[in-house]
């Protein structure tokens, strides 16, 4: 069932967002440089912890390194893509992203950045307004029946799992750059919500951080290389260009539409542009950093009966280095703890 045309994991994340932007606007934080500004810091520390930032932190520089994909920082996104109007009944698909990123130090020189996408899909039915090419007379109990599937029924799954491995020069200069081979894997449960082949390809991303800005882009071509030969072949690009603006205490204004091109569709069918962008805030909550944001797109292009326009929402936890101190002091604890244990054996 619908609910105003939102499905009910939207309505959650929603509701979830809202608690976590009420929160974000009165959080208080034990750590007294966390609001630091960007501008209250030297080049060097801002360059320094936007791309392995510790514990200490401040949410600006935490606001970089989530906004760097090739960061050294530990992170676990949850995402909810709401899109709107689709097909002659305007149902919402919902995609669920969990999207973790493990950096690991592959030498003194690289880092590899590990980024895994694994979605989770409600997908409406497509329905169709022309019941009569099925030989269904309008305004009969077979066409009011099947118009009532149409407008409720749907797929339920997960999709296909999208892992991406980008090597780093673990020492980066003005221009940050990564790339490294993308996979899709046919790990769908349905035939609607997958594409049922093996595809890989090649995928770059490059950015700037100039002052409070980060610019850049990450573009991937992914072709099917096995599968079931009654299922069509893959061809397709992905192309994420994104613009922040940073401001003041973790709040930050982004763009970062994904722009997709299926080279194997029909004429006017090939492109997906989305136009639009939103705000989020970096903020703690207790001691955990999270990053919460709010997207809205609409799509200057699609394929016929998509979607015109959808909203993103998303939090994000994030998971700073310790400092050398931090781990020194939880060393500590443990052994005070096993000291403590030891008599009671």
């Amino acid at each position: 069932m619908e609910s105003c045309g939102v499905q009910k994991p939207a309505l959650v994340l929603i509701c979830l967002f809202l608690f976590l932007a009420a929160i974000a606007a009165y959080a208080q934080d034990p750590n007294p440089n966390f609001n630091q500004d960007l501008d209250q810091e030297t080049p060097t520390q801002a360059k320094a912890e936007a791309q392995k930032p510790d514990t200490k932190a401040s949410a600006g520089d935490l606001a970089k390194a989530v906004q760097n994909p090739v960061a050294s920082l530990i992170s676990v996104p949850v995402q909810n893509s709401s899109n709107f109007g689709i097909g002659p009944y305007d149902r919402t698909q919902n995609v669920l992203n969990i999207q973790p990123v493990v950096p690991v130090r592959a030498s003194e020189n690289w880092n590899l950045i590990i980024r895994t996408i694994v979605p989770i899909i409600w997908q409406p039915a497509p329905g169709t307004a022309n019941l009569e090419v099925f030989g269904i007379d309008e305004n009969t109990p077979a066409y009011l029946a099947a118009q009532a599937v149409q407008k409720s029924a749907g797929v339920f799954g997960f999709g296909d799992i999208t892992p991406s491995f980008f090597f780093s020069p673990a020492k980066a200069g003005k221009l940050i750059w990564g790339a490294g081979p993308v996979f899709v894997l046919p790990t769908a449960t349905s035939k609607v919500t997958g594409q049922g082949k093996l595809s890989m390809g090649p995928s770059i991303v490059a950015l700037v951080q100039p002052g409070k800005w980060t610019v850049g882009a990450l573009v991937n071509n992914v072709w099917s290389v096995a599968g079931p030969s009654d299922r069509s072949d893959v061809n397709q690009m992905s192309w994420q260009y994104f613009v922040n603006y940073n401001l003041k205490k973790g709040w930050y204004l982004s763009s970062s539409p994904l722009i997709s091109a299926n080279w194997k569709a029909s004429t006017g069918n090939v492109w997906t542009v989305p136009v639009g962008g939103g705000v989020g805030r970096i903020f703690r909550l207790g001691f955990q950093p999270v990053n919460v944001a709010a997207q809205f797109y609409g799509n200057a292009a699609h394929p016929s009966g998509g979607s015109p326009w959808g909203m993103r929402l998303q939090i994000a936890f994030l998971f700073p280095k310790l400092t050398k101190q931090q781990q020194k002091m939880m060393m500590e604890q443990r052994l005070k703890q096993l000291q403590q244990e030891q008599p009671q054996k």
